[in-house]
């Protein structure tokens, strides 16, 4: 997820600098795509049933949150405008914390939406084995 947003940050530096007029366009169509993307792959994660889901998703927007504000600004020096250290302060705690909020969030939704598709799922699979499974004893 972290590189994701890096690359999300990047690509919206790099059109503000060459398309102006286009930026608040490209700015919601990379959040839906961020924001969609977390969520997802949270639900298909809850879905399959993965142990720890959520604590797993807790933890990685808690890394992704700083690890992305770094990649970003190592991003963002190669190819679009040689920013410098001074960049780094405002990445590890406000643009930390917004990619952080833009992970946990639609992973939560995702959490859940997955865990209900995953338990009807498997609520399925309980009523196929009961309806199959031979009566054994008395009949009466």
């Amino acid at each position: 997820m972290a590189v994701l947003h890096a690359a999300g940050t990047v690509a919206l530096a790099k059109i503000a600098v060459f398309q102006p007029t286009e930026v608040t366009f490209v700015t919601i169509v990379t959040l839906a795509l961020l924001v969609g993307a977390a969520a997802l792959w949270s639900a298909i994660d809850a879905w399959l049933g993965i142990d720890r889901a959520p604590r797993t998703w807790f933890i990685a927007a808690l890394v992704a949150g700083p690890v992305s504000g770094v990649l970003a600004v190592i991003g963002r020096a190669v190819f679009v405008d040689q920013t410098g250290v001074n960049a780094l302060g405002a990445a590890l705690t406000g643009g930390a914390a917004f990619t952080a909020l833009l992970v946990l969030a639609p992973a939560g939704l995702g959490l859940l939406v997955g865990a209900r598709l995953g338990g009807s799922r498997s609520a399925e699979a309980d009523d196929e084995s009961a309806v199959q499974e031979p009566r054994v004893g008395p009949a009466g």
